[in-house]
């Protein structure tokens, strides 16, 4: 089942050539003064990453996002993230819903509904220790896939924010679902969960890389009629993120600087009174992280295969990076938040996921020959499960659990990291 695979591939690390094989110099374009140009690479059906050089020669689309580009001067990898995801002409906001069987990625909802009913089981719990007013609320809701299980099996409303037009018009056929298009539209005060599922890998980062001991960040700037990335002076700002949080970095080593994430927990922090947050993607904390920083873990995808670099097509390509729950988890706690770190094969089966997926084995063998295609239904919904379970899959994801005035639903259980 191919389309289980493709699921899980959006998760892995990546490879790359470090920055000093690189032949080029210091750049003398007139827009860019005496900055190094970082190569690019563009390798069909493998992972490329920002240290890989290209031999595609110039771009050919990139349109109004590199039109932008070259009329603001090289600008911060985060502000290219921005117009390439988000933008008049990003990812995001044009084109086809993107995370379906039939778009560009699947997550762990769209693999399996039983996803969505498993989180449900806490979210009732969370909803008793609460009382009401309850708010449900998922960030990044892509095609509804989560949310929509999740409110059949609790029987509340939610609110869904989601910034792609296509994403919002499947959003829209949800009965008891409001959609929204950003987080300022939220209610300024409430209680509840708020769930986002594979969305802080897609909030745009900065670039940064480790050189002589000191940290240098990654702009894009327009090079000979080509999007390149460029060497610039460290922000403090940045500089201050990764001192908090990344760790000791090898010399050449590539650090996505995840800044948005603690901004856009900042504005969930200001409207959330009492209640959860629950945030699931790929990554890890900074010190398991670090093995990854040699090359980084920057990289696109479109299609269910692995994209070509982020230079080379922007506004075609997913771009994501494995997410530092270091510095979420850290920061959340400054919030005032209380924080658990779970595998996702781990905060499923405290859910019940596990025993659920006994139980469809059992049911499975009891119809051996008897109804086979009932049996071929139940076990195609069971490698499903399976597949949420896997520990070198969507297994292997992170949960961080973060829980304000309310004791965690999960109490008697101990998260493992």
């Amino acid at each position: 089942m191919s389309y289980l695979v493709a699921c899980v591939a959006r998760g892995i690390a990546c490879s790359t050539i470090p920055l000093s094989t690189h032949h080029h110099g210091i750049c003398t374009a007139t827009n860019i003064s005496e900055s190094v140009i970082v190569a690019r690479c563009g390798t069909p059906g493998f992972i490329t990453t920002l240290a890989q050089k290209s031999d595609a020669g110039p771009i050919t689309s990139g349109g109004m996002i590199a039109d932008v580009v070259a009329e603001e001067g090289p600008v911060p990898f985060e502000r290219f993230m921005e117009l390439a995801l988000y933008g008049e002409e990003g990812f995001f906001t044009t084109g086809k819903l993107r995370s379906d069987r039939t778009g560009d990625f699947m997550t762990s909802p769209e693999v399996s509904p039983l996803f969505g009913e498993t989180i449900s089981v806490y979210v009732r719990a969370l909803h008793e220790s609460c009382g009401d007013p309850f708010m449900v609320v998922e960030a990044g809701a892509g095609s509804g896939s989560l949310i929509k299980p999740l409110l059949a099996q609790t029987g509340l409303d939610g609110m869904a924010v989601e910034v792609s037009p296509a994403a919002r018009e499947k959003l829209g056929e949800i009965t008891g679902l409001s959609v929204l298009s950003d987080l300022t539209d939220l209610p300024s005060r409430f209680r509840g969960v708020v769930v986002a599922n594979e969305l802080l890998d897609n909030l745009p980062m900065a670039m940064a890389q480790r050189i002589d001991g000191v940290w240098r960040e990654r702009w894009v700037g327009i090079v000979d009629g080509s999007l390149e990335l460029v060497d610039a002076d460290a922000r403090s700002e940045v500089v201050d993120w990764l001192d908090r949080y990344v760790g000791e970095v090898p010399d050449g080593g590539w650090v996505e600087a995840q800044l948005e994430v603690g901004e856009w927990l900042a504005k969930i922090s200001d409207r959330l009174t009492e209640g959860a947050i629950l945030l699931i993607d790929y990554g890890d904390t900074a010190e398991n992280l670090l093995p990854r920083r040699a090359d980084g873990t920057l990289r696109t995808y479109r299609a269910h295969h692995l994209g070509p670099h982020p230079l080379d097509e922007p506004g075609a390509t997913d771009i994501t990076a494995d997410v530092n729950f270091t510095a979420a988890e850290r920061i959340a706690g400054e919030l005032g938040f209380e924080s658990a770190l779970w595998r996702q094969d781990d905060f499923l089966t405290a859910l019940g996921l596990r025993d659920r997926l006994s139980l469809m084995r059992r049911e499975e063998l009891a119809l051996a020959g008897k109804d086979e295609m009932e049996r071929m239904v139940l076990r195609t919904r069971r490698t499903e499960v399976e597949a949420l379970l896997h520990p070198r899959g969507l297994g292997d994801f992170r949960v961080l659990e973060l829980t304000r005035a309310v004791p965690s639903p999960l109490g008697d259980h101990n998260a493992i990291l």
